[in-house]
């Protein structure tokens, strides 16, 4: 038994990987507050990190700041904040995101909320961990356009060499080290306290009845089925799906995922995003393209604009009124409180 559980949890992970998940069932929960069958929802308390970058205060202290500082772009004027803003819930608040000399880029910026949770990075998946994709915007020409060598002379000759000799004392500071830091700090950009987790833990209160009965819907293969990617515990498979939005009609849409696994499933096939602190980043979808939380259930409610690709899991919903507005009601409670962000003291 224990090997054929090992194989079975095996096939699943292969099949979220390229696009097709099985379904919960509904009737395996029981819908009150703190109640056994709820409890795969609540994230664990310590944010996974690798053996070679263990999070400490030093270190989340260092990558806070060079998360901010602006000098690590060849122009001087964007940090990683320029994109992953706290006052946009770690996004920008942009359709689609601006990089190098205002260039407007061809993919929204995801928020890096709950992203230490994930086992695989960015829209496409191309990176694997946090440290992995921690330099590719500073590499990139039509994001930050910084030149390395000049990154690293500069780190090491800067204020900064006293901080990486705390936080790495035993490495070099380079692209790697910088990397760790960066990467050690957002990891601690988390959320887990919404109404939603609250619940979950057994505050009776913490729902509405039509937040309840959106979480009904939203777990129901025969209604939302909206779990069947949005998983426990972080609402996302990290999967790869084409939702047949209208931007891959266009004449060369972007191929996402299929850049890197170039089977035809994944042919405008992109990430799967949380959708913890959802209200706080709008707007929606890779390409930007839902204003508000009720455009994306309407997407959903068509099965699809764009179905030539479109990914098994998709589905044209039949939702009544009330149920949509539930459904929304219940996306809302899963923002947790925000609180105050005090940015960091840069170094000279």
């Amino acid at each position: 038994m224990i090997k054929l559980s090992r194989s079975l949890i095996f096939f699943c992970s292969m099949l979220s990987l390229y696009g097709l998940t099985f379904s919960s069932f509904a009737s395996q929960y029981v819908f009150e507050a703190g109640h056994p069958s709820l409890q795969r929802w609540l994230l664990p308390e310590e944010v996974p990190a690798p053996d070679n970058n263990k999070t400490t205060p030093e270190r989340v202290e260092l990558g806070k700041k060079l998360f901010f500082d602006t000098r690590l772009s060849g122009d001087g004027n964007m940090s990683c904040a320029t994109c992953h803003n706290p006052m946009f819930g770690w996004s920008d608040g942009l359709a689609t995101a601006k990089g190098f000399k205002s260039m407007v880029l061809g993919r929204a910026t995801p928020t890096i909320v709950n992203t230490g949770y994930n086992s695989i990075q960015m829209w496409d998946g191309r990176k694997a961990t946090l440290e992995d994709q921690a330099m590719g915007p500073m590499e990139s020409h039509v994001e930050m356009n910084m030149s390395i060598p000049r990154l690293v002379e500069f780190l090491k000759t800067s204020d900064y060499a006293k901080s990486f000799k705390k936080a790495y004392p035993d490495e070099p500071i380079g692209t790697e080290t910088l990397a760790k830091a960066l990467a050690a700090f957002e990891r601690t950009v988390v959320s887990r306290n919404s109404p939603f987790d609250r619940w979950v833990k057994g505050e009776k209160d913490a729902l509405t009845p039509a937040q309840i009965n959106g979480f009904k819907v939203f777990v129901d293969p025969d209604k939302g089925n909206c779990e069947v990617c949005h998983s426990a515990p972080n609402f996302t498979d990290n999967g790869f799906h084409n939702i047949g939005l209208p931007s891959y009609g266009a004449e060369t849409p972007d191929m996402g995922r299929f850049e890197f696994v170039p089977i035809r499933l994944m042919k405008g096939a992109f990430k799967t995003p949380t959708v913890r602190d959802i209200t706080t980043t709008a707007p929606y979808f890779h390409d930007g393209s839902a204003r508000t939380l009720e455009d994306v259930v309407d997407h959903y409610i068509t099965g699809g604009v764009v179905k030539t690709n479109v990914s098994p899991n998709m589905k044209a919903l039949t939702l009544t009124d009330k149920e949509k507005a539930d459904l929304v009601a219940f996306l809302e409670a899963l923002t947790s409180p925000q609180k105050p962000f005090t940015l960091p003291a840069i170094p000279l």
